[in-house]
């Protein structure tokens, strides 16, 4: 038995389709109004910050798989979600579960340079406090032996289906309605994307290779690092026409923030729009040489082609 703990984001959605294509028929989907993403799933309805909760959810797993996200609240982060990670983590080590952790780079500085698995943590904010605080904790549990776990760690999202990230919404969303494009703050800056589907199905593959827990893992992306402009560009191939933008400053941001709860909320995603931003994802290359990311061009005409599905039913 493999079991999501958070199955019906993109990404639990994602992982669930992947284990099952490539792993095993034997999944559990766990979430507070779990459904089945396929036929032969079992699913088990928990609320992960009760502790008893999360050990009944994790029972007779062989693999648990953290993917669980909560919406972008800092006071909500900060009161539940690192007692939920606690939960999940003594749930696995009570039933001998391998635990697989889908990480985020919140914690990581945010200014221009090179993101590996061992830069420090120096979040900025209080999601990537939150964040920071979650990743320690595991780290500190699998540095005494009582846990078998790994981490796997995304940059930024875009993606089809429910993909939520900056890049999605500001530009992709705006192209399927036909507005103009939003930049945040610079268009001449290397930005590092993880197509979805491809960081579920990386998970999926870490979690099922036994040399790859104890350790740290930058999930993998296109290898190019294309700025907005470039990415505008190519998505203006794709759809077939010029897609016109507009760079926001960050006072726009700063004065939406005052009357806008989730613009506040992207305050402290800010900074790193201000820089190139390099994800290495070297180490999982090099370990998975037959993995094969999607491009963006591949990506994108995924995108388009899902929105003109839509615009049909």
């Amino acid at each position: 038995m493999q079991t999501i703990l958070g199955a019906n984001g993109q990404i639990g959605e994602e992982l669930a389709m992947a284990l099952k294509r490539d792993f095993t028929s034997d999944i559990r989907i766990v979430g507070r109004k779990p459904q089945k993403v396929n036929d032969t799933d079992h699913i088990l309805m928990a609320d992960l910050s009760v502790r008893a909760n999360a050990i009944a959810a994790v029972k007779d797993s062989e693999i648990a798989y953290f993917t669980l996200g909560l919406p972008m609240d800092s006071a909500l982060w900060e009161k539940q979600f690192l007692q939920i990670t606690q939960n999940v983590i003594d749930a696995c080590i009570v039933n001998g579960t391998k635990l697989v952790f889908f990480d985020n780079t919140y914690m990581y500085p945010q200014d221009g340079r090179v993101l590996t698995e061992q830069t420090p943590f120096e979040p900025v904010g209080r999601k990537g406090q939150v964040r920071s605080e979650m990743a320690s904790l595991l780290l500190k549990t699998m540095e005494t032996g009582r846990l078998e776990a790994v981490i796997c760690r995304a940059p930024e999202f875009y993606g089809s289906g429910k993909t939520q990230s900056i890049t999605n919404s500001l530009l992709f969303d705006n192209a399927k309605v036909n507005k103009k494009l939003k930049v945040p703050l610079r268009d001449d800056k290397a930005r590092s994307l993880i197509w979805t589907p491809d960081a579920s199905r990386a998970t999926a593959l870490i979690g099922n290779t036994p040399d790859a827990f104890g350790q740290t893992w930058h999930l993998p992306i296109d290898e190019n690092r294309p700025t907005y402009k470039q990415l505008i560009a190519m998505a203006s191939e794709v759809y077939g026409k010029p897609l016109q933008y507009t760079v926001i400053p960050k006072f726009f941001f700063k004065m939406g923030a005052i009357l806008n709860s989730r613009l506040k909320e992207l305050q402290e995603l800010l900074p790193r729009y201000e820089h190139n931003n390099i994800f290495d994802d070297s180490k999982f290359r090099k370990h998975f040489p037959d993995f094969r990311p999607t491009s963006f061009i591949q990506g994108i005409k995924q995108i388009k082609n899902e929105q003109e599905a839509s615009k049909h039913e």
